[in-house]
């Protein structure tokens, strides 16, 4: 059955007959990429995100860094830097650390494995389309590597006035942000609906 995707670039519609494998598909007016699909397997996008939840895990029980002023020394977790924040009157702050940085991020992970373990199992799951769909709308909410860098300024400017050592957990958030980048570039969207319709076969 056919159906239409449009250019996000130049509002040409083009006739999908099937979404093409392991390819990149451009437009036939103004080359902008209608959508690409990977050679990796589901296998290794589950893999990806259990890795990512174990990562997720150890960022959030251990502390970020330690902090030693006048000899004495204080630790810092994610939630409780997002904690700090609301108590110290900036709330909105506190509320956008803890989406882009603890509720998006394990939002996405949950919901790639409860998708992608069950498309591999090939069984259809409670509303697996709505969840394909919430996958492809949290993308641009992803954001580990902004939360990386501001930790990293953070750090370099707070080493003037006091001893700042990274904890186990800013290395584990550093290594999910590499395991999310790697695992949203080997599933765009096209890729997550091309397993779904296999799975349906």
């Amino acid at each position: 059955m056919s159906s239409v995707i449009v250019c996000h670039a130049c509002d040409l519609a083009h006739r999908l007959d099937e979404i093409a494998a392991a390819a990149r598909v451009r437009c036939v007016r103004c080359r902008a990429e209608l959508y690409r699909t990977s050679t990796a397997s589901i296998d290794t996008a589950i893999a990806l995100a259990a890795s990512a939840l174990v990562l997720f895990i150890l960022a959030n029980a251990y502390p970020l860094i330690a902090l030693k002023v006048n000899g004495a020394t204080r630790v810092a977790t994610l939630t409780g830097a997002a904690l700090g924040l609301y108590i110290q009157g900036y709330a909105t702050m506190a509320v956008l650390v803890m989406i882009t940085a603890v509720l998006v991020p394990l939002t996405q992970i949950l919901t790639f494995l409860y998708v992608l373990v069950a498309v591999r199992l090939r069984r259809r799951v409670p509303a697996q389309g709505a969840l394909f769909r919430v996958l492809a709308a949290l993308r641009p909410w992803a954001m580990a590597e902004v939360f990386i860098l501001a930790a990293l300024v953070a750090m370099v400017k707070l080493a003037a006035e006091a001893e700042v050592a990274p904890r186990v957990a800013l290395g584990a958030y550093g290594l999910l942000m590499l395991t999310l980048t790697a695992l949203n570039g080997i599933t765009p969207t096209e890729q997550l609906w091309q397993w779904f319709e296999r799975s349906r076969e």
